[in-house]
């Protein structure tokens, strides 16, 4: 399925796009990134124009990202149960659902590129719970944009050579969830000091 799918970027390549980003939001089993991938590549070689073949990209994912959101806000917790009757979807709301309720907003951008297996059930999770769409929609969007800029313009730079492409990106990704990690370590050890210097000032 994925060969096909990819056979058919040069003909169908801003409707794919959109199609399989949207799709992929909402936890169908779509190569998005893939097909990203590949659409740079035939940026490079001049067959598609960048701009459209990135705003197909976006609008494809922005909107399958509130779908999946409004999804959840409709179906609300009854919905969740019976998405968990399958064990390992079950697994992934779990965490989904932790990762909201201790990040919020960080949950919602990082789920867009980093941690994106997630990304769709914290759409739906994130409307299950009654989570604010005003403060899901900007990270959401900055996620996404990550997400499309990474991928298309890897395509683009790699000239659709996808394994290589893949492989970097892999690694820079990993790196950025490392050094996140790190930066999100310091600024809780920051407050835990700061708390703790308050604490002793009160007891004095």
């Amino acid at each position: 399925m994925t060969d096909w799918l990819l056979a058919l970027v040069p003909t169908w390549g801003l409707w794919l796009l959109a199609a399989t980003t949207f799709l992929s939001c909402l936890a169908l089993p779509v190569p998005s990134s893939l097909i990203m991938l590949t659409a740079g590549g035939f940026v490079a070689s001049g067959d598609l124009v960048l701009w459209q073949v990135a705003g197909a990209a976006y609008v494809g994912a922005i909107l399958g990202d509130n779908a999946g959101f409004f999804l959840g806000r409709r179906g609300g917790a009854g919905l969740l149960e019976k998405l968990k009757r399958n064990p390992k979807r079950a697994g992934l709301i779990a965490r989904a659902e932790t990762q909201m309720q201790l990040k919020g907003r960080i949950a919602v951008f990082l789920t867009r590129w980093l941690l994106s297996p997630l990304g769709p059930w914290v759409n739906i999770a994130g409307g299950a719970a009654g989570f604010p769409w005003r403060r899901f929609i900007l990270p959401e969007a900055a996620g996404e944009a990550v997400w499309v800029t990474a991928y298309v313009g890897m395509g683009f730079a790699f000239a659709g050579n996808i394994e290589a492409a893949n492989d970097l990106i892999g690694s820079a990704l990993g790196f950025l969830g490392a050094f996140g990690a790190a930066v999100a370590l310091g600024f809780w050890l920051r407050a835990a000091i700061r708390q703790g210097r308050r604490a002793n000032h009160g007891a004095a």
